[in-house]
């Protein structure tokens, strides 16, 4: 057989397994967001976006998912800023004072690459620890501050694959200029990176609204809303987790609504940070 006609036989089976990939994610893709609105859509209503939950989260038949909702954007707006604050200097650093260093950094890298794989009930089985050595009780800080480090690796690493892709002669160019570090940092690789960067905290909090198991022993669940960062906090992944196994049907519709209005939030912030991105794109140096 001719190695012409080898090629375009493994050629083509790669691209029918491409094929059946893309399919099967579509597939299921689409299978859980039908089941999503199929069993949450008729659940949803202004009530039940209004409202706190009333006679118990478990048992309770009437009132909304009010405090679900609030404690999840607490929660995850909280833990999304100071994981920005803590991650966006670190990825300066590593790019621009260490970018020498290379070996180093490459270990960073890979410390970063092993904390984002480690599975989020690691991260509250070490929140919760943490709570214990400290006397806290399970709140929102709690919570916030076990999300916080569950997420900083996918902070760091996000703004860090997008630093990457700025030339490193825009850098050297801008230190034979006389600019200091600091000044490179802010003023060019913030502006050139600006919509990854947006991107990566767009990313961050999606993984801190939709976590359930990082917060599961941290946060607490209560039918009321925090008025303090000390008090615990409902978040819409552990409604769901709590009142779908509930016996009682009006409890488990919360469940289902709870599932819609997350996917609803991810969506729309998606949307903003995708169309807030494209004004900075003037900024970035081709």
């Amino acid at each position: 057989m001719k190695m012409t006609q080898i090629r375009k036989y493994e050629e083509l089976f790669f691209r029918v397994v491409m094929f059946l990939a893309t399919s099967l994610i579509l597939f299921s893709l689409c299978m859980i967001i039908y089941s999503i609105l199929k069993y949450g859509l008729p659940a949803v209503s202004w009530s039940m976006i209004s409202q706190l939950p009333k006679g118990g989260f478990y048992f309770g038949k009437e009132g909304g998912i009010l405090n679900a909702i609030l404690g999840s954007l607490y929660l995850a707006i909280g833990a999304t800023i100071i994981a920005f604050l803590i991650g966006f200097p670190v990825s300066l650093f590593i790019n621009i004072h260490m970018y020498k260093f290379r070996k180093l950094v490459s270990s960073i890298r890979f410390m970063l690459d092993v904390m984002w794989g480690i599975p989020s009930i690691v991260y509250g089985a070490f929140g919760f620890s943490v709570m214990l050595f400290l006397g806290m009780r399970s709140s929102l800080l709690a919570g916030m501050l076990t999300v916080t480090l569950f997420i900083i690796p996918v902070m760091i690493r996000s703004i860090d694959e997008v630093m990457k892709t700025v030339p490193v002669g825009l850098l050297e160019s801008a230190l034979s200029l006389g600019s200091t570090k600091s000044e490179i940092s802010y003023k060019v690789y913030f502006k050139q990176c600006i919509s990854g960067i947006t991107t990566a905290m767009l990313l961050s909090f999606g993984r801190a609204i939709g976590d359930a198991a990082s917060v599961l022993f941290t946060t607490g669940y209560t039918d009321n809303l925090p008025t303090s960062l000390t008090q615990p906090t409902a978040t819409l992944p552990l409604a769901i987790f709590f009142q779908l196994s509930s016996p009682i049907e009006e409890v488990k519709q919360r469940a289902y609504a709870s599932a819609v209005i997350l996917t609803v939030i991810i969506l729309i912030i998606s949307l903003v940070s995708r169309v807030s991105s494209r004004s900075y794109h003037k900024h970035k140096i081709k």
